[in-house]
């Protein structure tokens, strides 16, 4: 039932959303050149990395690791301040819901070092589809955002994530597990949307 939700909402919003994903496309390119997407390996469950859309709000680094923090800011483009505030910049995970990578609540999908480095942690929190939302998302993410960007290089950024973000969005994370439902999922969307035209 889940899959088939997230299959008709990507469908339906897709047919509305393609517009201003092209729109925002076209921005980007322009204000600050290509490439217009920033295309990520995250963790689907131990063992299964795939690849996550995003629109690019960063200037490249070939050397670029690790969770955002104080240490990247000089990097966010014009235009990625925006999209960034907005949420858009995720616009582009739709795919990934269609492709089935991700659904449209649930657990951020984290980086393969995380997972590796907390296996059995990661192995309750994805036992859970990854998703765009979630209640980690909708509770931690602006007070994750906080710390992190008092963070000023890569080593302290990748210390408070693993020391204050983790156990955390973990222990959320794993809330919602216990709880999931098609009405709580419609629930935590609808939430997501309210908080980001609050904004």
């Amino acid at each position: 039932m889940k899959r088939l939700i997230d299959l008709m909402l990507a469908l339906i919003m897709g047919l509305f959303l393609v517009p201003v994903i092209l729109l925002i496309a076209g921005l980007v390119l322009i204000l600050d050149g290509a490439p217009v997407f920033y295309v990520a390996e995250r963790m689907q469950a131990p063992g299964r990395p795939f690849h996550l859309w995003k629109f690019r709000t960063m200037t490249p680094d070939i050397a670029d690791r690790g969770v955002s923090g104080g240490d990247k800011a000089r990097r966010i483009t014009r235009s990625g301040r925006i999209l960034r505030k907005l949420r858009l910049d995720e616009l582009p995970q739709i795919w990934n819901v269609i492709r089935g990578d991700i659904s449209f609540v649930g657990p951020r999908p984290p980086l393969r070092v995380y997972v590796e480095d907390y296996p059995d942690l990661y192995a309750q929190v994805l036992q859970s589809t990854p998703g765009i939302t979630g209640l980690a998302t909708l509770v931690f993410h602006r007070h994750e955002e906080w710390l992190l960007s008092a963070c000023t290089t890569v080593e302290e950024t990748d210390r408070v994530y693993r020391q204050r973000c983790i156990p955390r969005k973990a222990q959320l994370d794993l809330i919602y597990q216990r709880n999931q439902s098609v009405c709580y999922d419609l629930l935590l969307i609808w939430r997501t949307f309210a908080k980001v035209f609050l904004r």
